[in-house]
């Protein structure tokens, strides 16, 4: 199993929370990295899991597959029940895409690189590619296939 964290991207402010939605700029930075992902996945296996909220919907529409909002996914969530939803590290096949909110997604990553709850920055409309490792005597470890920003496809 692979996992993607991919931060909505940048969205109006207002209220109510839930309903905000993208700003022209985060609608052309959702494009442009579900563009570069769609081409990195070629013909994986993928599951595309998104808070219910407008912007999330709409930055993981942005990669032009079936969507599935998920409750638990919205801007309260935590590390375990985000982890839980995904299936992560073995409970789906294929690569998992977690369309989600600042701060937990940050928190996630870091849970998965360090083991330990940190909150980390984590950019709007940016993503980081999580998979497992085979190391020496057959244990897995977790590697960071990419970390990528939309400010690096403008």
């Amino acid at each position: 199993m692979e996992l993607i964290l991919w931060r909505h991207a940048l969205a109006e402010d207002g209220s109510p929370d839930a309903a905000r939605r993208l700003t022209s700029r985060g609608a052309k930075d959702a494009a442009a990295v579900g563009a570069w992902l769609r081409r990195q996945l070629g013909d994986e296996a993928v599951t595309v899991l998104s808070s219910p909220s407008r912007r999330t919907m709409q930055t993981a529409e942005a990669l032009g597959l079936a969507v599935e909002p998920i409750d638990a996914l919205g801007p309260e969530a935590g590390v375990d029940a985000v982890l839980a939803v995904a299936g992560w590290p073995s409970g789906r096949d294929g690569v998992v895409v977690v369309v989600g909110h600042g701060p937990w997604i940050g928190e996630v990553a870091a849970r998965l690189l360090t083991g330990r709850d940190d909150a980390w920055p984590f950019a709007k409309g940016a993503l980081w590619w999580f998979g497992w490792a085979k190391g020496d005597g057959g244990s897995a470890t977790v590697r960071l296939k990419a970390v990528l920003s939309p400010e690096l496809l403008r």
